[in-house]
Formats: structure tokens, C-alpha cells, sequence
């Protein structure tokens, strides 16, 4: 069955779209940028599942460098980023031991850990060449804007981690960041806030803010992994609750880093695709089947507004071109989801800042 929704907006999307105009005026003035985004199809490349934070001994986690890698090894994954917080884990004897050529590889990684006037700000380093010293921010803004200049000094590629951990940082904060593409819009440790709550917005709404008010950012699903010896403990971080499946030409760390940055992925908590592309005319997507399971598949554009929606695993959406942006999520009927990243359509579409 499909079902199409018009363009007339709720209450919810009609505060959406104000707030992306109030967004709008702490934004810097824009240089000239094309807006045009290449195709992305699943047929074009190959495709890894990793996950770019999570924790050792080395800072809050509680099991070795050893353990965690050997957890995501023997569960499926292709790549891992190991973040500890203000702290570069050593990856060459780990990849020594566990990498294996196109099969698995450590990325090395930080998770720059402030605390800016009480309010806790982490910004992840990926594929970074050497360890990056958290910086003394004046502000929130400038804490973030220094971990992101610090991190692409040093080769590595940013995000800015669980936005609403101490409810830390806010849709206007991350509209200001310059060189900055990605953030996570679902964070697996239990006591980050994904949903939002006493007014202010979930991930997934800020996500729509902000592409709404023109700021082209990419939405990452992660772990935030502290916890591999606490099996069953709802409170625990455990691992395997978020993460990518990046297309990449090889399964190597630049070129890992290079596709995050781009936004040639999609986000998961679950659901895998099996076929997915898209451009400036259409959208198509078709999910792999489980047997326990049925899918709804969502189109989402400017305001957060849902353009169609489909109930099955497979679906299509012609692009009208006054969306500003579609970008498609798939509900699993147990609960899990996944992302793919926003296509910038129109005049008024999002652009990188």
C-alpha cells in the first residue's frame, strides 16, 4: 500500500520551520557554491559497516583495546575508529593481529572531550595522523570550531558527537561551525538524549533545522561503546547498536575517512539496503528482507515534512524540485531504522558551510 502526504504542514512542522529561520540569521554569509550533488547508487561501489566512536581502558571504557576490536571483528564489522577521550589508541599491533586486507581495519581516532562553562563538548577525530589537545573554547561554538580546525590539521575528518549529552549543544551552535559535515543523529549510549525532550528538539528534528535553514550536514549512527562486559544491562553503552555502511573504493583509512566526509553513506541502528540510489529527479530504495519483519519507507524534505510514505521494503520518489532537500528513513517493524543522507534539490537546497 502506498500512501501520499500533500504539502499542507502540522503544528510541528510549522515550528519547524520557523526555528530554521531563526537558525538562518546566526549563520555566516555563504561564498557562491554549487548545490548539485553527484548520483549515489548501492551498484557503484562497495560498501563497509563500521562504527567511528567507541571506548577502551585507555580512557572510560572498560576492556581493552584487544577486546573491543575482537567484539566488532567477530560481529560483522569491516571497519572500527577507536575514540578515546583526549587519548590516541595505538592501532598498528591491532591491526597486526586483527586487520586482515579487504576484511577489517582499526582506524585511529580521539574523542576531543571539553567542558565549556558545565556543558560537555566532544567532537570525534577520524583517521587522524597524530593526537589533537582539546582546545580552550570561549564558548560552545568556539570549543567545537577549534576541535574541527585542530582535526583537519591533522588529516582527520570531524564529528561532532551526541548534541544533546548534557544538552551541550544546540541547532544554532552547530549552524555556525565551519568545515564541519558530519554529526551524529543516533547515539547508542543510553543517557545521550537521541529523542529530545522539554522543548528541546531530538537529533533527528535538528537534523531537519538545519538542513532546512540551508546548512548541509550528514547524520552518523554510533555505538559511544564504553561497556563489553555488562551483557544484558539496559544502563549499559553497549556495542552494536549503531553504525555506517560507507562506500568506499578499498578498505582503507583515507579512503573510509574520505566517503564519511563526502556523505557516500548511510546510518543504520539495524536495517541494511540492498538497493538505494538517488539524484536530482528520483529516489529509490529497497530494503534487505528480514523474515520477522515488514518496513515503512519515509521521504522526508524541508521542515522535516514527510513527502510520502510507503509501506513496504521497497519505494521510489519522483523529486518535484521545491523540496530544498529529500533524504529517506526506513522504520523496521521492531524497532530499528536506518538513514541515508539528504539530496540537496532546488535553489533553496542545503550546501556545506
Amino acid at each position: 500500500m502506498r500512501t501520499s502526504f500533500g504539502p499542507a504542514a502540522s503544528a510541528g512542522s510549522r515550528r519547524t520551520v520557523l526555528i530554521a529561520a531563526l537558525i538562518t540569521a546566526f549563520l555566516l554569509p555563504l561564498a557562491a557554491r554549487a548545490r548539485t550533488q553527484p548520483a549515489t547508487t548501492l551498484a557503484g561501489g562497495r560498501w563497509f559497516k563500521g562504527n567511528t566512536h567507541t571506548h577502551t581502558v585507555n580512557s572510560d571504557g572498560d576492556s581493552t583495546p584487544d577486546e573491543v576490536v575482537r567484539w566488532y571483528r567477530e560481529h560483522g564489522y569491516q571497519f572500527l575508529v577507536l575514540t578515546d577521550h583526549n587519548y590516541l589508541t595505538p592501532t598498528t599491533g591491532l591491526n597486526a593481529v586483527h586487520g586482515a586486507p579487504d576484511k577489517f581495519i582499526v582506524i585511529p581516532g580521539e574523542e576531543l572531550t571539553m567542558t565549556v562553562a558545565t556543558k560537555p563538548v566532544h567532537v570525534n577525530g577520524v583517521a587522524i595522523a597524530s593526537i589533537v589537545a582539546p582546545p580552550n573554547g570561549s564558548d560552545v561554538v568556539d570549543a567545537m570550531q577549534r576541535s574541527v580546525d585542530g582535526i583537519r590539521r591533522m588529516g582527520g575528518v570531524p564529528h561532532v558527537n551526541h548534541p544533546n549529552f548534557g544538552w551541550a549543544v544546540t541547532v544554532a551552535d552547530l549552524a555556525r561551525v565551519e568545515r564541519l559535515n558530519l554529526f551524529e543523529i543516533y547515539n547508542g549510549h543510553p543517557q545521550v538524549n537521541n529523542a529530545g525532550g522539554g522543548g528541546v528538539p531530538g537529533l533527528e528534528q535538528m537534523w531537519d533545522q538545519l538542513l532546512t535553514a540551508g546548512r548541509l550536514l550528514y547524520g552518523v549512527a554510533v555505538d559511544d561503546a564504553h561497556h563489553f562486559k555488562r551483557p544484558g544491562d539496559p544502563t549499559a553503552a553497549a556495542p552494536g547498536r549503531g553504525w555506517v555502511y560507507v562506500r568506499a573504493d578499498a578498505l582503507e583509512p583515507r579512503m573510509i575517512s574520505e566517503a564519511l566526509d563526502h556523505g557516500d553513506f548511510y546510518a543504520s541502528t539495524g536495517v541494511e539496503l540492498a538497493e538505494y540510489s538517488a539524484d536530482q529527479t528520483r529516489i529509490s530504495i529497497k530494503v534487505k528482507p528480514t523474515a520477522w519483519s515488514k518496513y515503512r519507507v519515509q521521504f522526508i524534505g524541508g521542515g522535516g515534512r514527510v513527502l510520502s510514505e510507503v509501506a513496504d521494503g521497497s519505494a521510489s520518489y519522483a523529486v518535484k524540485g521545491d523540496e530544498g532537500y529529500v533524504r529517506v528513513k526506513v522504520l523496521e517493524s521492531n524497532g530499528l531504522m536506518a538513514w541515508t543522507q539528504p539530496v540537496a534539490v532546488g535553489r533553496g537546497g542545503p550546501a556545506r558551510h
